[in-house]
C-alpha cells in the first residue's frame, strides 16, 4: 500500500493508504494541478493546468496544452506509466484530461479524467 494523497488520518489514528493503482491515480493529478514553482524542491514540478482554466479556447491551444501534459507526464512519471493516449478538452467551466496509461510494474491499462 502507499502513503493516500491528499494526506489524511483514518479514523484509527493511522495514516490513510491507497492501493498502487488509487496511488498512480493520484500521482497523475499531482502532475496535472501543481503549478511550477509551487514546490520547494522540486520548483519545476508539474504542468500548470490550472492556469489555463481562463484562456481563450482555441484548438491551437488544446493542442499545445496536450504537448504540455504528456511531456510533464513523461518527464515525473515515465518511470511508472506509459502515456497511450491523451486528449484535452476546454470548454467554459474549465479543462479536462482523459488519459490512457499503462501502469509499467503491472503493465495493466488504465483510463483516468482529470477535471479542472
Amino acid at each position: 500500500m502507499q502513503i493516500a494523497f491528499p494526506f489524511a488520518v483514518s479514523e484509527l489514528g493511522l495514516t490513510e493508504e491507497a492501493s498502487y493503482t488509487e496511488h498512480i491515480r493520484q500521482l497523475i493529478a499531482q502532475v496535472l494541478f501543481t503549478s511550477p514553482g509551487e514546490r520547494v524542491n522540486r520548483p519545476g514540478f508539474g504542468c500548470d493546468l490550472r492556469r489555463l482554466v481562463f484562456a481563450a479556447r482555441r484548438d491551437e491551444l488544446a493542442t499545445a496544452v496536450e504537448a504540455m501534459v504528456h511531456g510533464a507526464l513523461q518527464q515525473w512519471l515515465g518511470d511508472v506509466i506509459q502515456v497511450q493516449n491523451l486528449e484535452v478538452k476546454m470548454n467554459e467551466g474549465g479543462v479536462s484530461v482523459d488519459v490512457r496509461y499503462v501502469e509499467n510494474r503491472t503493465q495493466e491499462n488504465r483510463f483516468a479524467r482529470f477535471v479542472s
